[in-house]
C-alpha cells in the first residue's frame, strides 16, 4: 500500500523484521502509532526499539511486523531527524 503525504511525499508500507526496521519507521502497538527514534543491538540478531514517546519494544529475529516509511521521488528516505549525538 502506498499514498501521498503532505509536499508530494509518499508513504510505503513495508513488513520490517529485526534486520530491516529503521530509525523513522512508523509502527503501529495496541493502536497506537509509534515511531522508532533509536536502535539498539541486542545478543542473537535480536534489536530494541526506543520510540519517540520513550517506550521499549524488542523485536526477535522472528518477529515480523508491519511499518509506514516515507519515500520520496521513488527513493526511500530517512523520516527521522539526524541521529542524535550520546555523550
Amino acid at each position: 500500500m502506498s499514498g501521498r503525504a503532505p509536499g508530494s511525499l509518499l508513504l510505503a508500507t513495508v513488513e520490517v523484521t529485526s534486520t530491516s526496521v529503521r530509525r523513522g519507521d512508523v509502527i503501529q502497538v495496541g493502536g497506537q502509532e509509534c515511531r522508532v527514534a533509536d536502535l539498539i543491538q541486542l545478543p542473537q540478531g535480536a534489536k530494541r526499539l526506543v520510540f519517540e514517546s520513550g517506550e521499549l519494544l524488542t523485536m526477535h529475529t522472528r518477529t515480523r511486523l508491519v511499518a509506514v516509511r516515507v519515500r520520496r521521488g521513488g527513493d526511500l528516505v530517512r523520516a527521522y531527524s539526524p541521529p542524535r549525538h550520546r555523550q
